[in-house]
């Protein structure tokens, strides 16, 4: 079925985190810590949805950048994240979309403003319907209630939307609180057969509008 809605994923899906590994290096940090930082800031926030608390991300972010990098650094290193620009195919694939007719909106772990700005600096902010963050949501994703509360907000059923995302945590999350699911495989990866398959798989979002069929 072709969804009414997409959600889209933020952090890595849309946002291109690998610049991250630069910022570390001009903070005097290993490049390689990037990637562990943002291993360390999904780990505590999935552990306090499992646990049925929050904090946002911005708070666990500030954390590990300052236990990785140095606390006179986390400050910089913050800055940089919420400067990430877009995947080359994010502009050309929004654009794609928007002649489908189906509604687009975000549901991210981070702020609903970190959105709101990589989407106006790149260009395509005019796309996107409404952005959301689970900090109104109470709960981080893959929590169920975090992307039910999302398509609750944007007054569709849950079987009407789908979630799109480069995290299969993320698709398999959405499809058990009863969502379709797109999982954006950019690098040419195998899906974790532990996790619910994803209703459909992309290599970019450039695929996303001829995929919805």
């Amino acid at each position: 079925m072709r969804p009414r809605l997409l959600l889209l994923d933020v952090n890595e899906t849309l946002s291109d985190t690998a610049a991250m590994a630069d910022a570390f290096a001009r903070a005097g940090a290993a490049p390689q810590l990037a990637g562990a930082w943002f291993a360390s800031v999904l780990r505590d926030g999935f552990a306090l949805a499992a646990a049925g608390a929050s904090a946002p991300f911005a708070e666990l972010a500030r954390h590990h950048l300052g236990r990785l990098a140095g606390p006179e650094r986390a400050e910089e290193l913050l800055e940089a994240f919420l400067a990430l620009d877009v995947h080359p195919d994010v502009r050309t694939g929004l654009r794609r979309l928007a002649d489908t007719g189906v509604r687009v909106a975000t549901l991210s772990n981070g702020s609903a403003s970190v959105a709101e700005d990589l989407l106006e600096r790149a260009g395509v902010r005019e796309h996107v319907e409404a952005c959301l963050s689970v900090e109104d949501a109470g709960v981080w994703k893959p929590h169920p209630s975090s992307y039910r509360w999302a398509v609750g907000r944007l007054g569709v059923d849950p079987v009407e939307a789908a979630l799109v995302a480069v995290h299969p945590w993320d698709t398999d999350g959405a499809a058990r609180a009863g969502l379709g699911s797109v999982w954006v495989d950019r690098a040419g990866e195998r899906y974790p057969a532990y996790l619910l398959a994803p209703g459909r798989t992309v290599a970019s979002l450039d695929e996303l509008a001829d995929a919805l069929g």
